[in-house]
């Protein structure tokens, strides 16, 4: 594997894609906080904290535990994106060099911009379902949350490493 230090630097113009994932997941993200602070005053003191794998709450906690997903969102936000920024640094195979870095690069950072959209979208959902729980306008998603989850966090993984595999 090609050491990260000796790994060439190459920027590469941000994908239509990209905007699209950015533009959803930033929106769900800014949208699910701006609810939260606009809703806070008519939360309940309590509301739900845990979910088990049937999309049932098993835990309800104060509502100032649901500022964990907003900062969780902005850390995950942070972290991926620096990541995303610096494609030299990613994990490659063996077969890496001067000539498949720019595909790998691209690849790479398409996948963690999916990723981290997903996450936000993911989390975003989750700050409205316990909202809408603890309002009581809705019971909630129920068994859909878990197969949600996986789906958007496995798709863009499945398909980044297909698509790393067909680079030569």
């Amino acid at each position: 594997m090609a050491d990260s230090g000796k790994r060439p630097k190459i920027k590469i113009a941000k994908t239509k894609s990209e905007w699209i994932f950015d533009v959803i997941g930033y929106s769900a993200y800014i949208g699910s906080i701006i609810l939260l602070v606009a809703i806070w005053p008519s939360l309940p003191d309590e509301v739900p904290a845990h979910y088990n794998a049937f999309g049932e709450v098993d835990r309800w906690g104060k509502k100032y535990e649901l500022l964990i997903l907003p900062i969780v969102g902005g850390f995950l936000l942070l972290m991926m994106q620096l990541f995303e920024k610096f494609p030299e640094i990613h994990n490659y195979p063996r077969r890496f060099n001067e000539s498949n870095a720019a595909q790998f690069y691209l690849v790479s950072r398409q996948m963690l911009n999916q990723l981290k959209n997903s996450c936000l979208l993911l989390l975003a959902v989750l700050l409205f379902e316990s909202i809408s729980i603890a309002l009581d306008w809705t019971n909630g998603m129920g068994g859909l949350f878990l197969p949600l989850l996986v789906v958007l966090t496995a798709i863009p993984i499945a398909v980044g490493i297909m698509r790393q595999r067909k680079i030569k």
